[in-house]
């Protein structure tokens, strides 16, 4: 197992620096033109941080120090396949309703569902994900993420904040 931790945080560690490699074509700093990151500034940041948390796992690893053992539960089968379905249908989902509303069906879903929550925690959490990630997307960096069919449900936000 701890010869498989290795390989794997070796891999990712070799993938990390190849997407820095790639990720310094563009710019990687603040854009001061248009007023935002560079188009390489997130896949290089999030690859250093990929490589951070690699080496890490390397590294405890190879220091020799006992972990618990993980063992795979098959009654684990159900809820993976349950996530991973419903993320599957959330990017297809992204390009016809939009991103915002994708998202939010996604994060209910999750949240009700699959976690059991209260349904003051499934709305507030659903509801003010995408109006952060608006503000922020949108209005701080101005990066438009797909609207689909929703599209005429922003043209008031777009007179306000454009």
């Amino acid at each position: 197992m701890i010869n498989a931790d290795r390989i794997i945080a070796s891999l990712i560690i070799i993938s990390s620096l190849y997407f820095m490699w790639h990720a310094i074509a563009l710019p990687i700093g603040w854009n001061g033109i248009e007023g935002g990151p560079g188009g390489g500034a997130f896949p290089f940041w999030l690859s250093v941080i990929m490589l951070i948390c690699s080496a890490i796992v390397f590294w405890r690893s190879s220091s020799g120090t006992k972990f618990q053992k993980f063992s795979f539960d098959t009654s684990m089968i159900k809820p993976i396949l349950l996530v991973s379905v419903s993320l599957l249908c959330t990017v297809g989902l992204i390009s016809v309703i939009g991103a915002y509303i994708a998202i939010f069906l996604f994060l209910f879903w999750y949240l009700r569902v699959i976690g059991r929550h209260s349904i003051g925690l499934s709305l507030t959490i659903p509801v003010l994900t995408p109006i952060l990630m608006f503000f922020f997307f949108e209005v701080t960096l101005r990066i438009m993420l797909p609207k689909g069919v929703s599209e005429p449900l922003f043209l008031p936000l777009y007179a306000k904040f454009f």
